[in-house]
């Protein structure tokens, strides 16, 4: 269902994998946009080990893709250090592969936007975290992206220093 990688000695573990979705800070959400376009959106997540979350305003483009078509795929960079003297760049990048649904449970949606406040502002005290969540409450929109597939690759200067 899903390609292999060609250049296989490049490719990142599960585990790697898992640390680069979960240090990251804002990746870019890509769905079946209007008109045959693909629309590409930058967004901040939060990485539980099987799930990507993501907020949202209740209406707009991403929720007609959505809504549309549930398939995404979700890409983070990790690194992309520019070499200039070897034409080059390193790199290291995640894409991961699901469906999304938008949580419309209240239960689900307050876990997931605590996983998201948590990740964000982890020094907060949890009062504070429940005072703006609730600030924000009614316009809020939560998504789910239970992941399929994850494939990572790195530069090849990098797979072979360390690894």
């Amino acid at each position: 269902m899903f390609r292999d990688m060609r250049r296989k000695k490049q490719a990142l573990s599960a585990e790697e994998c898992a640390a680069v979705l979960s240090r990251g800070t804002s990746g870019v959400l890509a769905l079946d946009g209007d008109d045959g376009y693909p629309y590409a959106v930058p967004l901040s997540y939060v990485y539980d080990g099987s799930c990507l979350y993501f907020h949202c305003a209740r209406s707009g483009h991403k929720l007609d893709a959505i809504r549309r078509n549930p398939k995404a795929s979700f890409c983070v960079v990790d690194q992309d250090r520019v070499v200039p003297a070897e034409y080059t760049s390193y790199f290291r990048s995640v894409i991961a592969f699901g469906t999304i649904r938008i949580l419309e449970d209240a239960e689900e949606k307050r876990a997931a936007v605590e996983k998201l406040a948590v990740k964000y502002a982890p020094d907060d005290s949890a009062a504070n975290r429940r005072r703006a969540i609730e600030q924000g409450w009614a316009p809020l929109c939560m998504l789910e992206m239970r992941i399929a597939h994850l494939s990572g690759k790195e530069a090849a200067e990098l797979a072979g220093g360390g690894r």
